[in-house]
């Protein structure tokens, strides 16, 4: 039994696919097959049930996959004390970040972090919460950068800054000569949010109740809900006259002067809670104090900072 061989079972049972598993670890295919097979030959057990086009994990799989991970994990913690033992802010530090953060943290951060650390390089990973916290979990990111509700285990967290949202109209819309919008007065128009299965609109649903009901009035809808694949995307929209949206308030740039016009909430406005997330064994705590200061020092547009002392 071999590492490499419990690193390709784990792709495996995470990608349901064996073409997939191979992909992910960088072999071909049958060098991937031929390594599960033997090790189930060793153990004397079948861990994968295989069908066209399908792949299951058995019941004792599911059991062997876990330690396999846990296994795979401890490796990693002894690699990065080994490293942490020459310099933890030397060598690279795998960072992701959801995408409604990543395009509008990442240029006020990354000059900082460079500036504080040079010697330590970052590796860059934008994806979905989810795949995140996977990626977490598997040791192929070592911090992520997330919003609240956020509950893993084995995962740490904690809080960066509050991040307010602002409604964005297209220009000439009867909103502009107000000073801010209640949140009851989206109930009424055409709102633009992202696709099911991003947090962020979770959190505008949340945050916004009104948007989780289209309300009748008449026989005619009052408001709708539509979907865009990005802020980016959603903003094109807005500004060429389909509906109004929610941001946050480190989306919106100078060049949305030009397109639209973005008004605060009335009274408290809806916020969003950025946190930072870690395994809670991985042993480069300044590195993760590092990342936190430099984004508790950069410049963001209107964001209350949380200046938290130490890493919890």
């Amino acid at each position: 039994m071999t590492l490499t061989e419990l690193k390709y079972i784990v792709a495996v049972a995470r990608e349901r696919h064996f073409g997939r598993a191979a992909s992910s670890c960088f072999v071909s295919q049958p060098t991937l097959s031929v390594a599960v097979k033997k090790l189930e030959d060793e153990l004397g057990v079948t861990l994968f049930e295989r069908s066209a086009g399908d792949v299951s994990v058995t019941p004792i799989g599911e059991r062997i996959v876990s330690e396999a991970q846990r296994m795979l994990e401890q490796v990693l913690t002894i690699k990065q004390l080994a490293e942490q033992g020459k310099d933890p802010l030397s060598g690279p530090l795998r960072l992701g970040a959801i995408y409604t953060i990543s395009p509008y943290l990442l240029p006020y951060l990354i000059p900082r972090l460079r500036s504080a650390v040079p010697q330590m390089q970052l590796l860059l990973e934008e994806n979905y919460t989810a795949r995140l916290a996977e990626m977490l979990k598997q040791g192929d990111i070592d911090i992520a950068i997330l919003s609240e509700p956020f509950r893993e285990s084995g995962i740490a967290t904690q809080a960066v800054y509050d991040e307010p949202f602002v409604v964005a109209t297209p220009k000439g819309h009867a909103w502009e000569k107000l000073k801010a919008v209640e949140a009851a007065q989206l109930e009424d128009e055409n709102v633009l949010l992202l696709s099911p299965g991003n947090c962020f609109r979770d959190q505008v649903l949340q945050s916004c109740p009104e948007l989780n009901r289209e309300a009748v009035h008449a026989g005619s809808s009052l408001q709708r809900t539509l979907q865009g694949s990005s802020l980016t995307t959603i903003r094109h929209m807005v500004a060429g006259g389909i509906g109004v949206t929610v941001l946050p308030v480190t989306s919106v740039n100078a060049a949305d002067e030009q397109l639209l016009t973005i008004r605060p909430f009335k009274g408290e406005a809806p916020i969003r809670r950025v946190i930072l997330a870690w395994r809670r064994n991985f042993p480069r705590r300044e590195a993760i104090e590092a990342v936190r200061q430099a984004i508790l020092g950069s410049s963001l547009p209107s964001v209350e900072m949380l200046a938290q002392a130490g890493v919890e």
